[in-house]
């Protein structure tokens, strides 16, 4: 098997926002094995950076967290997607699409028609 790659710079918010939005409601370690998972197990996702990013999205009003019970009953702080959220989900999967395209134009050789 080989070596995980780290989340990119810039990338996390997007994929906490994103997993929020089809999940629901989870707390910070489902959030990081649901982000893992759907990267193949490619992704390793650092905890000690997915935890700052929570915060910053909380301050930021994108998510709202609450106090809960974990299925292994601990207790456990649950995010969810706000509607400031939503918002900032739309734009930043706008912003990245158009980021990927540009790259795919330098990757693929292809020249812009302008």
């Amino acid at each position: 098997m080989g070596e995980k790659a780290d989340v990119w710079q810039g990338t996390l918010a997007l994929m906490v926002l994103k997993t929020l939005e089809s999940m629901g409601s989870l707390h910070g370690y489902g959030i990081a094995r649901r982000i893992e998972q759907t990267s193949g197990d490619v992704l390793s996702l650092n905890y000690g950076t997915l935890y700052p990013a929570l915060l910053k999205l909380e301050q930021e009003g994108a998510i709202v967290s609450e106090w809960g019970v974990s299925e292994n009953n601990r207790k456990a702080k649950f995010y969810k997607l706000t509607r400031v959220g939503r918002k900032q989900l739309e734009r930043e999967t706008s912003n990245w699409e158009q980021t990927t395209a540009i790259l795919a134009r330098f990757l693929g050789g292809t020249e812009d028609p302008a």
